[in-house]
């Protein structure tokens, strides 16, 4: 298909600086998990994203000195010339495509966590940090003398020349999100009484000296980036107003700006979930910027539409659109905008599954992208499968949740001989079919919607709804492999990771006893007014039940045996804004309470040990979910005739296998179909583990 002409505007070249954007699309800086820890994977992601048609692909954050160590974090580290070694291999995998690497030199200040360094950290003033103090890091940092100035200042611009001579195209002097740069700049990190302290021209003295040095020194090779905090939205930063004034003092050092709002340790109004933020949200705040410069403006805001892209693009308010989460989701974005293959986009789903993965230490992964994170140590391409060595099979995927349709779509795209997807719901979707009916979660149906055009497309791969099949219906299907993806189910009883047990008087045929799939399936509504949702689990689905119940009337209390209401939320960024919700739309709320017993009219439970007595017509459990195995078991039992009714082998995938998040349960299902040709793949293949290079461990 030819490109829509609405969206050329996208594919026109601009200039940075030195350098040309071969089109509109800028992959901006953002954490990954790898930064030089993990050099080829590093590579390997960044540059699919070039492959992709991203005309700039960017790095992490990168720390410039050791009293700057992220620690346990994992960032692109740049203190040396052993880490500029490992990242020029992202540089030159990335020019292979013909995009430019940019890379966003950084120092955290004061909010440095130093857990490997064990420096102090430094600050412009000796206030702790609101984003470690009390509970993380129980210290305030050195206030910075005029040495310490100076000697961050020429780290800058040693680790800006690194940066060049390793091939980076684009050199950040990073002070968004409220990092030192912005705490020099911001009067609620700055109450030094020098010439850097005070007046808005003495706090923006810092970053304008760092942002002169370093293209003093580097300006004629690279582009000089500065990501601003144009508004923190909050204490922590800048208001709109100073964000513009400093755009327009600093305006003659800077060839790109890249634009955005929040603070580190408010991180969830930059990178906002679609539960609380529509796609291109920022634009209020960081279309401002265009008062203070003509100069190239990138900015973000989850943007998936091409549309709306171009109609940004025209405004003037942007020149570039900018990304992060939709370039994980698809990094091949760019192209099929390009081509005019707009229904093939895997549209970002604003879960934050990624953000996730990346706060808590984990490998990078996406609910929607089961390929991110994996294009180097399993050699996955988001868009390139090789034909399976068995191909001449027929396989039976037996459920079209969200790991049999992720596995039947990859066997379909290997070539398997044929493949029947065989779901016994009138609609396709497992859970996915009624979670993104809970309230804000409407934009997690994409993940459905992506899957039923890919299965459309697939000649080899037939889908059969309102088909519920037995052991024996599969025995003698036809098909030579088998996959069971039947999901799992809310406990009825219970039973849960706290007490490890079911509750007494926990059982959901009972009408004041009910489960999520009850509420939002099965159409059963508590009697009574008084509801508690009792939560175990820790994550959307509680206060999304909670949500809805008290928005059909009922009074609504939620609560937990967990230290705080929903901690997973705090990982995806949503739960402060979640909690605040909870509370504005009257959903009581009750953390470290233990359900104990449920009785008729009263729940018997505990806090700290002491008994506590709730009023309650019913309760809604969200306790823990149990794999829906019967059928796999059954089958598994019965091996030999399977063998002899010509089935060579069983497997199961996702929830069925183990309860996950959907990340896990879809990549459960891709790995499975990216694997049927290995010896055993109810195993995982090994990947490739980046090991020390002792070449590099020197200094």
């Amino acid at each position: 298909m030819a490109r829509n002409p609405r969206h050329d505007v996208l594919f026109e070249p601009i200039e940075i600086g030195p350098k040309t954007l071969r089109n509109r699309f800028y992959q901006v800086p953002h954490c990954s998990g790898f930064g030089t820890e993990k050099p080829f994977t590093q590579a390997r992601h960044r540059s699919t994203k070039a492959e992709g048609g991203w005309a700039a692909v960017c790095t992490e954050y990168a720390p410039i000195s050791a009293d700057s160590d992220e620690s346990p974090f994992v960032s692109a580290r740049f203190w040396d010339e052993g880490d500029a070694s490992v990242l020029a291999l992202m540089v030159r995998e990335v020019h292979q495509h013909g995009s430019l690497a940019g890379i966003e030199l950084h120092h955290s200040g004061a909010h440095s966590d130093r857990r490997e360094s064990r420096w102090p950290a430094i600050a412009p003033s000796q206030i702790a940090s609101d984003l470690l103090a009390p509970a993380v890091m129980p210290e305030a940092p050195k206030a910075m003398e005029h040495e310490d100035i100076r000697r961050i200042q020429d780290d800058w611009v040693k680790a800006a020349i690194r940066a060049r001579d390793a091939g980076f195209d684009i050199v950040y002097v990073y002070g968004g999100h409220a990092y030192l740069p912005m705490q020099f700049l911001s009067t609620f990190y700055n109450k030094r009484r020098d010439e850097y302290g005070g007046t808005f021209e003495n706090r923006a003295r810092f970053w304008l000296e760092t942002l002169e040095s370093v293209r003093e020194a580097v300006g004629r090779d690279c582009a000089i980036a500065c990501r601003i905090a144009i508004d923190a939205l909050g204490p922590a930063g800048v208001t709109v107003t100073e964000g513009v004034e400093f755009i327009r003092l600093a305006d003659h050092l800077v060839d790109l700006w890249d634009v955005n709002v929040g603070s580190i340790a408010d991180w969830a109004k930059d990178s906002g979930s679609s539960r609380f933020f529509k796609a291109g949200y920022q634009l209020e705040w960081s279309g401002q910027a265009r008062q203070a410069t003509r100069k190239p403006i990138v900015g973000v805001g989850r943007l998936t539409n091409p549309d709306q892209m171009a109609d940004i693009v025209r405004s003037g308010k942007w020149d570039i659109i900018g990304a992060a989460r939709p370039s994980i989701a698809d990094p091949f974005l760019p192209q099929k905008i390009q081509e005019g293959r707009l229904d093939e986009i895997r549209e970002c789903m604003g879960i934050n599954s990624c953000v996730s993965r990346s706060e808590s230490g984990r490998h990078l992964g996406c609910s929607q992208n089961a390929t991110v994170g994996e294009e180097y140590r399993r050699g996955w391409h988001p868009e390139k499968f090789t034909r399976a060595k068995n191909a001449d099979r027929d396989v039976l995927v037996v459920g079209a949740g969200p790991a049999g349709m992720e596995c039947a779509i990859v066997l379909g795209k290997r070539g398997l001989r044929r493949v029947h997807l065989v779901e016994s719901e009138a609609e396709i979707g497992g859970t996915m079919r009624w979670i993104p009916q809970l309230p804000g979660l409407g934009e997690w149906k994409r993940f459905v919607d992506y899957r039923k055009i890919q299965l459309s497309k697939l000649a080899n791969v037939e889908v059969h709804t309102a088909t519920r099949l037995s052991a024996d219906d599969i025995r003698d299907y036809g098909a030579e492999l088998v996959v069971i993806a039947t999901g799992a189910r809310w406990a009825g009883d219970g039973l849960n990771a706290v007490t490890h047990d079911r509750i007494p008087g926990a059982d959901a045929s009972l009408t004041n006893v009910l489960t999520p799939e009850q509420v939002m399936l099965a159409g059963k509504r508590p009697p009574g007014r008084r509801v508690v949702v009792y939560d175990c689990e820790g994550y959307f689905m509680a206060p999304g039940l909670a949500e809805k119940l008290a928005g059909e009337g009922h009074q609504v209390e939620l609560v937990t045996a967990l230290e705080t209401i929903s901690p997973h939320s705090d990982e995806t960024l949503e739960g402060t804004q979640l909690r605040q919700h909870l509370h504005d739309i009257g959903v009581a709320m009750r953390t470290n309470v233990t359900l104990d017993a449920v009785g008729k009219g009263v729940l018997q439970c505990s806090s700290y040990g002491d008994p506590v007595e709730i009023t309650a017509d019913a309760v809604v459990l969200v306790t823990q979910r149990l794999s829906n195995e019967q059928l796999y078991l059954e089958l598994r039992a019965a091996g030999q005739e399977l063998r002899a009714a010509g089935v060579e082998a069983l497997y199961r995938i996702g929830d069925c296998l183990a309860p996950r998040l959907l990340a896990d349960v879809s990549f459960d299902g891709h790995r499975l179909g990216r694997e049927i040709d290995s010896d055993n793949p109810a195993v995982p293949l090994p990947y490739l583990r980046e090991r020390l290079i002792p070449e590099l461990n020197r200094n």
